[in-house]
């Protein structure tokens, strides 16, 4: 478009952000991503130069020259440095991250490198919550001075906004909660967007339509093409038996199951299965055979339905095999929450109205959800397995499911409670942008 504004994406993955700041009136003139099967997708999907390199390694000069940009000619600075030092996983592999510890936390000063030399006239930062918890929050304190830095030295205002932000509160098909540092070269300061859509099996605080679901982003799309989306392992054969929006937990003496496990013994996603009704939970990238969300016909889900539970556009093409396209897709940002974020900066920061009230990238909801599978029993194989567990000793604070007649009490949220004990359990890498 004529009006596009000039972005250059560093860590671009996929292009979860990439495509929602297209979406918004931006454009990409140079993204940098060090993984081939990415940069592969990337120019199968557009245009952009794609630099295919490791960001430590990269002047940021041949970034600006390959957008055809001077420092101080970058509208935005998109990207997510990859998150494993602050990620939760990190604890639980090892009993703590290594956080700046970690060599791969050099990412994060590589961007601000860019931001110092590039001097963007905005820049959109996105990690894991991880990224700013109370008490391991070095990740966000070393950003925040080093933007201090930045201002003094190179005469600008950068006046970082950090916002923690939920995907279906803003009308993706799948709760994914983020972090994003959001900051104007001239001072101006970010205010966050207001969510368009709520949980409606909580209390209706603020005005809003109900969370998007999974039927409404799966619902319309044809049978699967790939023949590879069967279970495999020890536990393929008791994902039938247990209901839509539950895990293993169905299957323990606190639910309508046959006692197998423990109560919050296992990893929170082991056997956890889609519900029409709801939106699916956070795409994993790198799951093990037992790790969910699962498709409620007990297969793993296809290539086209994991991109549309990122809100991708259709006209991009995801490369590779099967577990490259699941690690794409699910190290990606929404693109629909990066469309929102970029509209809001495109209006704050560059005093541009977006074109049309309604995001591009918003699902379309359906009304012809059916009802929900009927279970099976549970095979002869695992009724060894009947008997008393002793329960986990940790509490959830889980919020996605409030009742058992409805999905996963506490569940959501108690993984940092849980030990990664079992073979399947697979640490959440679900982290680049």
């Amino acid at each position: 478009m004529s009006d596009a504004l000039a972005a250059i994406s560093l860590f671009t993955g996929v292009g979860g952000l990439d495509y929602g700041f297209e979406a918004a009136g931006f454009d990409t003139r140079a993204a940098l991503e060090i993984d081939a099967t990415c940069c592969t997708s990337l120019r199968a999907s557009r245009q952009w130069p794609v630099i295919q390199a490791d960001l430590m390694e990269t002047p940021t000069e041949t970034l600006l020259k390959a957008g055809g940009l001077k420092s101080g000619e970058v509208d935005i600075l998109i990207g997510g440095p990859p998150c494993q030092p602050f990620s939760k996983s990190g604890w639980w592999a090892k009993g703590d991250s290594l956080r700046l510890g970690d060599s791969r936390a050099n990412t994060l000063t590589g961007y601000l490198r860019v931001v110092r030399e590039a001097r963007p006239r905005a820049f959109l930062l996105e990690n894991v919550e991880g990224l700013k918890f109370e008490g391991k929050d070095e990740g966000i304190k070393l950003l925040l001075s080093a933007l201090e830095e930045i201002n003094r030295s190179a005469r600008v205002k950068y006046r970082p906004t950090v916002i923690t932000l939920n995907a279906a509160d803003f009308g993706v098909p799948q709760t994914r909660t983020r972090v994003f540092v959001i900051a104007s070269r001239d001072g101006r300061a970010f205010i966050p967007p207001t969510p368009t859509h709520q949980d409606s099996s909580q209390p209706q605080l603020l005005p809003g339509e109900p969370w998007m679901t999974a039927w409404d982003a799966l619902g319309g799309l044809p049978p699967p093409k790939e023949d590879d989306l069967s279970l495999s392992g020890k536990w393929a054969d008791l994902l039938p038996s247990i209901p839509e929006g539950q895990n293993y937990l169905w299957h323990t003496d606190r639910m309508d199951g046959v006692p197998l496990f423990g109560w919050r013994r296992r990893y929170w996603n082991f056997l956890l299965k889609l519900a029409k009704n709801r939106p699916a939970w956070t795409i994993q990238a790198q799951p093990g055979p037992a790790t969910g969300p699962f498709h409620w016909h007990n297969r793993r889900l296809s290539g086209a339905e994991l991109m549309a539970l990122q809100t991708f556009p259709k006209n991009i093409t995801i490369t590779g095999g099967r577990n490259d396209v699941q690690r794409q897709i699910g190290n990606a940002v929404p693109s629909l929450l990066a469309e929102v974020l970029g509209r809001e900066i495109r209006q704050q920061f560059f005093d541009h109205r977006a074109p049309r009230t309604t995001p591009t990238l918003l699902p379309e909801r359906r009304d012809d959800r059916p009802l929900a599978e009927r279970i099976r029993k549970v095979p002869k194989k695992y009724l060894s397995l009947i008997g008393e567990h002793t329960a986990h000793p940790g509490t959830g604070r889980g919020n996605l499911y409030g009742s058992k007649g409805d999905g996963l009490t506490g569940v959501d949220e108690i993984a940092d409670e849980l030990p990664l004990s079992a073979q399947e359990s697979t640490p959440e890498r679900d982290c680049v942008a």
